[in-house]
């Protein structure tokens, strides 16, 4: 299937022919892309809010029909977790999940600008089990979502799925961590590719936005706890702690570690890993829904002080990093912040890295902000982050 080519793209291929020399290099980061980025205000779900403001970003960033118009579209979603997590007794999509209004929003709006077909994509949590199933385990209804425009399906991507084989996608500028991947067929059989995210903080990146949302591609059946050593297992077993800790290789299947001898912290391999994801899976759009969220963590099993939120703000853009890196100005945050430096007080700054190996830049000074501007929307998750880590730790129950 033909695939979009921007310059972002152009960049990566031309990054691939001349190895990893740009890598780290000011001359990578003088050349990383830059795109338009919209920001919204939107205070609620209500489709009568949600719609125009939506509709509105994507007028702003060129109009969708350029983009989707007679095209195949995947959506990768964010439903992190167990949906048996839960922050108090609040909804899923009012702290962790992407929110199925925004879901059904986007996809509305892709059916009206022309798109010939859209999957909605998601790896759920140590499960085979449709999407659909999932959803309704979160309390909604998959229907709403079919429903928002012609040709709609759902893809669990934690597994072979309804693919004959895994799509193996090469990381143009050789990698960080893995000069490729093996990923169900969903993200290969696209022309456009859709990353919509949550607004959150994350207890190994420092953020999880529209780039950490990749990190969800990976199958747990190659790179998973429980995948098969020489191939990958049939069904998705645990989480991704060999990509974090690097305790064992993917099935021998799927290309291995560049590095085995590399740094195994999770902190060191998290930020790199994502880069060598979105490099290898181009985003076409980034979607980052923050009506709604959560302070403290990606979800209810962090241990810090989580808080509900409500930025009542949505930030989409053309480049990852770009968005990433406006979103981040509107949370507080300075997207310039290296390792050592809020959010990234742990871990290394997968924008700093993602700029360094050509995929966009993090420099706001570079990046046209369509809409409101990052200070007037801000909602300051850095502040609330400095308070909530200069106060003693919350204390946590004794499970019995």
């Amino acid at each position: 299937m033909q695939a979009l080519h921007t310059r972002r793209e152009w960049l990566w291929k031309t990054a691939a022919v001349s190895g990893a020399h740009l890598v780290g290099s000011s001359l990578g980061r003088a050349d990383a892309p830059t795109a338009p980025v919209a920001v919204a205000r939107c205070k609620t779900y209500d489709p009568a809010e949600l719609l125009p403001a939506m509709r509105k970003m994507f007028d702003q960033l060129g109009g969708l029909g350029r983009l989707v118009k007679g095209k195949t579209v995947a959506i990768k979603i964010n439903l992190t977790g167990s949906p048996t997590y839960r922050l108090g007794y609040l909804p899923l999509e009012d702290t962790h999940y992407t929110n199925p209004h925004v879901i059904a929003a986007a996809v509305h709006l892709m059916g009206q600008a022309g798109a010939r077909r859209i999957r909605v994509l998601e790896s759920p949590w140590a499960t085979a089990d449709p999407v659909e199933e999932c959803l309704l385990r979160a309390n909604w209804e998959p229907r709403d979502i079919l429903g928002a425009a012609p040709n709609v399906e759902f893809e669990n991507t934690n597994y072979l799925g309804t693919g004959k084989k895994y799509s193996r996608l090469t990381v143009p500028f050789g990698g960080y961590v893995y000069p490729a991947f093996d990923l169900n067929h969903s993200y290969e059989d696209c022309d456009v590719f859709v990353s919509m995210a949550k607004m959150k903080e994350h207890a190994t990146a420092g953020v999880t936005l529209s780039m950490k949302n990749c990190f969800g591609l990976t199958p747990c059946t190659i790179y998973g706890t429980g995948a098969g050593i020489d191939e990958p297992s049939e069904t998705p077993n645990g989480g991704r702690t060999p990509i974090h800790l690097g305790n064992r290789q993917p099935s021998k299947s799927a290309p291995q570690e560049k590095d085995p001898h590399a740094p195994r912290q999770d902190t060191w391999r998290v930020p790199r890993t994502v880069v060598d994801l979105v490099a290898a899976r181009p985003v076409h759009l980034a979607i980052v829904e923050g009506i709604k969220t959560m302070t403290g963590g990606e979800g209810p099993w962090i241990r810090e002080d989580l808080k509900p939120a409500a930025p009542g703000v949505i930030v989409a853009g053309l480049n990852p990093v770009n968005t990433d890196a406006v979103t981040l100005a509107v949370m507080g945050f300075d997207p310039m912040a290296d390792r050592g430096t809020p959010p990234f007080e742990r871990c290394d700054s997968m924008l700093k890295l993602a700029e360094e190996a050509g995929v966009g830049t993090r420099d706001l000074k570079r990046i046209e902000v369509a809409g409101a501007s990052p200070a007037e929307v801000k909602f300051d998750f850095a502040a609330i982050r400095k308070q909530r880590r200069a106060a003693p730790p919350p204390p946590f129950g004794v499970r019995g």
